[in-house]
């Protein structure tokens, strides 16, 4: 898991508590901000997903080449 898995995570429950919280305290401010944060977190997780892809089929390409030159 990619350090912008693991950041995603983290703001996606961190907004969800915020968005309880503001539900439960009838904060409208509050709970947009943690609907905001859990945009976020997803954002992050789904560009650390394609960075961990991009790196995996990169060393993909790389252990071929070394196959082919050997």
């Amino acid at each position: 898991m990619s350090d912008k898995n693991a950041e995603g995570k983290l703001d996606e429950g961190k907004g969800r508590v915020k968005e309880a919280a503001g539900s439960l305290t009838d904060d409208s401010s509050l709970k947009n901000e943690g609907k905001v944060d859990k945009a976020a977190g997803k954002t992050k997780q789904a560009l650390g997903d394609a960075a961990d892809k991009t790196g995996d089929a990169i060393s993909g390409v790389a252990d071929k080449a070394k196959k082919t030159v050997n």
